[in-house]
């Protein structure tokens, strides 16, 4: 059982069950630095992957 996180052209595999936030952190991805998509529906932090999920992570960039 896994999950799909994307980021640009990077894949990584994490385990279904575990939340957006342990599969970020478990991927050496910061979490403030992204905004996870599942099928166009934007998820919140706590969220629980799925078998089979594919998360779109979308960098966020900030500046001044």
């Amino acid at each position: 059982m896994s999950a799909k996180l994307v980021l640009r052209d990077k894949e990584y595999e994490v385990r279904a069950g575990m939340t957006l936030l342990d599969a970020l952190k478990k991927s050496d991805i910061v979490p403030e630095g992204v905004i996870a998509v599942r099928d166009g529906v934007l998820l919140v932090d706590d969220e629980i992957l799925r078998n089979g999920d594919v998360i779109k992570l979308v960098a966020v960039i900030s500046g001044g």
